[in-house]
């Protein structure tokens, strides 16, 4: 009897294999993989989005400092551990030339590079080369292998040194110790502990059990708009890297064509949106590719799944290898094959002076990728990485040909090619932008090395405090002069939001620190030119105020600006019936036009910003098929907003009249400038309903149910906040009878929070 029963155990635990164990055939439940919500409901807002990496997947906590913890690590005998490292080799995955250096820059070099200006997303700075999707795209192939051989240096230092600290240092150190010096390092990257799910990585719809490099996507890239060829064939907003699964571009060309030429574009291309110019995309390439070599000794067809996928006892190792080894000699990244320069482990010039000198002819690999080797039978040799004795022939990708042969990138090259010295610097600090670009101003960076002579325009510096901030009686004297201006609250408000609003916590750009609201090219954006007269008006109060103290205090126009918001936030609440003290931290300090790259902060101008109901004009050709809800919830995350926060925040700008046009769309009371909350009464009344004002569905009207009069008119950016289940349900609560003070209380604090985001001088 018992033999039966473990015969039909046996059988019924086959039977449910990949099942839930619940009972039924459905997968789903707290076990297993229900459909996603995005599957059953494609166009739905995915407001979750705002609870990624929340604080319940952090292990270390909210209290944790991770400043104070890495200042206490002593980064020189850190740096000495990582060097003694690089120059050994394991077993399990040996080194190239008996030095780890260039693939741990390899490693450092994709986790930054996957940053973009557009929105600031990406970067070395969370470490997310460790999740999903990015630990798996091709382009990163055996960079799981790179964190795991210096997994015991951050084991021994545990939560003091971050990964995404890590990575970076490491890839410095192995520059390094092959000869290059550094521009510096700072420390200061705070961990993801999630896959990033917010993150718009592009369109295109792929199979991930399959093996899919770029050359394989042939018809099947949908990031690229207009016809190749023609004057508006561009790569679709805010995407940086060309085609699915890279950082950049292809190697081997578009779509592994071996065209230099069309190389050339997507290079340009994609830099450009990883906020390089010319010169400093050159840098990067040469430089990069003076040191290691490229991997292609097997068909890509014959490497196993990425690590994401990859079979559970590989222990979140990808990209398997079957042949030989699976590494040394065999191994298998990007399927090209070769070394650059005769001595990869030695910065010199010899990169660019094998480009230009030889004529190259295209090839294939061992692994069948296109790739390019010197006609000249003369050229230098390149020794083995892992054979004795074995000499190579040197290699060029497609995209270095493309250097070579694209006029403006070629006289860059020439440049270098004449000085060296001038090739070394400008690489160094290309790859120090490069690593740094996404951490935000200088105030963040951690470490004895993270001191430089002059501040890095792209770093949007902003100059010293030289006077000492006001105090609280000053405080009470400005709040008085600036309402004595007789400006209201409804632009002291809007005022304040935008100068704080262009704040990035991607790339921890922007904010009203440095009131660079005052300067070009913000004050020059339509949806700004509302806070042009008010800022005219607070300079008066600000010169007043200043030329009264003498030697004392003084009182910045950036501080002056938020201030006067706080003001009036507390002027409407009062005026709704709520006593409430906004808090005001002084310290803010302005900067100058010098100081700040116009081009560059084109970049944060809104396409969509729903907080001040803004929608630019070319809104259609800019965002193509994007809704103006899905780009207002964008810049929620962007501004690191929570679902309840987000509503908030929005419902008191709509009662204070915050619409950078002055118009009543969403502003749905009779009593603008008062903190109500009648934003969401009448969102959330049954009284009316909503109609169609325009054919494209962007604009409403509010019609009394009874007399079909309109009452108030609307924007999707408003009426989302009713139509959407999971912020109604914050609507809800602010529209109950026992809502108000509690909303106008929690409006106050999540102003104070937009108002500080970009407050490092206070917090690290």
């Amino acid at each position: 009897m018992l033999d039966i029963q473990n015969d039909k155990t046996n059988t019924r635990t086959h039977e449910m294999e990949g099942k839930c164990p619940f009972g039924g055939d459905r997968i789903g439940g707290a076990i297993g993989t229900p459909p996603a919500l995005s599957d059953w409901y494609p166009d739905r807002l995915k407001v979750e989005m705002l609870h990624q990496n929340g604080p319940q997947a952090n292990p270390l906590g909210d209290d944790f400092d991770y400043a104070a913890a890495f200042d206490r690590i002593d980064l020189a005998a850190l740096k000495q551990e990582i060097k003694t490292f690089l120059t050994s080799s394991v077993a399990w995955w040996p080194s190239d030339y008996g030095n780890y250096g260039p693939q741990m820059i390899r490693m450092a070099w994709h986790a930054a590079g996957t940053y973009r200006i557009a929105d600031g997303r990406g970067g070395a700075g969370e470490a997310l080369q460790r999740f999903a999707p990015i630990s798996s795209w091709w382009d990163n192939g055996n960079t799981d292998k790179s964190r795991r051989l210096i997994w015991p240096i951050k084991q021994k230092y545990g939560s003091a040194l971050s990964w995404g600290d890590l990575m970076v240092l490491t890839g410095n150190c192995a520059l390094e110790i092959m000869g290059f010096p550094t521009y510096g390092f700072a420390g200061g990257r705070h961990d993801a502990w999630e896959a990033d799910s917010a993150t718009y990585w592009g369109p295109e719809v792929w199979d991930p059990t399959k093996v899919q490099s770029p050359d394989s996507m042939v018809n099947r890239d949908k990031r690229w708009h207009g016809q190749n060829g023609d004057a508006d064939y561009d790569l679709e907003n805010p995407l940086a890297a060309t085609h699915q699964a890279l950082i950049y571009v292809n190697p081997e060309g578009p779509y592994a064509n071996g065209d230099p030429l069309g190389s050339a574009r997507d290079i340009r291309i994609a830099f450009t949106r990883m906020a390089m110019n010319d010169e400093e995309t050159v840098a990067l390439i040469a430089g990069g590719h003076a040191f290691g070599k490229s991997h292609g000794m097997v068909p890509a067809d014959q490497i196993g799944a990425p690590p994401e996928i990859a079979p559970i006892e590989a222990m979140g190792l990808g990209w398997h290898n079957p042949v030989g080894t699976g590494s040394g000699e065999f191994t298998m990244t990007n399927g090209i094959e070769g070394s650059w320069t005769p001595d990869p482990t030695q910065w010199d010039n010899s990169y660019l002076e094998n480009l230009f000198k030889f004529e190259w002819e295209q090839t294939k690999s061992p692994a069948g990728a296109s790739q390019w080797t010197p006609i000249d039978p003369s050229a230098p040799r390149t020794p083995d990485a892992h054979v004795q004795g074995k000499m190579n022939p040197l290699m060029m990708m497609t995209s270095d040909i493309a250097l070579k042969l694209d006029p403006d990138y070629r006289a860059v090259c020439e440049k270098f090619l004449g000085d060296f010295d001038a090739f070394t610097q400008a690489f160094s600090k290309a790859w120090y932008k490069l690593t740094h670009r996404d951490m935000g101003p200088r105030e963040r960076y951690l470490g004895p090395e993270r001191t430089l002579e002059n501040d890095l325009l792209w770093q949007d510096p902003i100059p010293p405090l030289d006077h000492d901030p006001v105090g609280d009686a000053d405080i009470a004297v400005l709040k008085q002069a600036i309402m004595a201006t007789g400006l209201s609250v409804s632009d002291l408000v809007f005022t304040a939001f935008s100068a704080a609003a262009t704040y990035r916590n991607s790339d921890k750009r922007g904010g009203a620190n440095g009131a660079r609201l005052a300067l070009a090219p913000q004050k020059d954006w339509v949806v700004n030119q509302r806070t042009v007269p008010v800022v005219a008006a607070l300079r008066g109060v600000m010169a007043d105020f200043n030329a009264a103290q003498g030697g004392s205090a003084r009182v910045s126009l950036a501080d002056l600006i938020v201030l006067g918001g706080c003001a009036a936030v507390e002027q409407a609440a009062a005026d709704a019936g709520v006593d409430v003290t906004v808090p005001f931290t002084p310290g803010r300090r302005d900067t100058t036009q010098d100081l700040t790259d116009i081009e560059m902060f084109t970049w944060l101008k809104p396409v969509v910003d729903g907080f001040r109901n803004y929608v630019d004009d070319q809104f259609e050709t800019i965002a193509r098929d994007v809704a103006p809800e899905e780009l207002f919830l964008d810049k929620a995350q962007l501004l690191a907003l929570t679902a309840p926060e987000w509503v908030a925040l929005v419902g008191g700008l709509r009662a204070m009249g915050a619409n950078y046009d002055n118009s009543a769309k969403g502003v749905f009371t009779d009593r603008v400038g008062v903190l109500t909350n009648d934003f969401f009464t009448v969102l959330t009344s049954m009284d009316y309903e909503w109609k169609k004002t325009d054919a494209t569905g962007m604009t409403f009207s509010l019609d009394d149910r009874n007399t079909g009069q309109s009452r108030f008119q609307a924007t999707r950016s408003d009426l989302i906040f009713g139509s959407n289940s999971q912020l109604r349900a914050v609507a809800e609560v602010y529209a109950s009878g026992d809502g108000h003070t509690r909303f106008v209380k929690d409006f106050v604090k999540v102003w104070d929070k937009v108002m500080m985001l970009d407050r490092f001088d206070v917090r690290r």
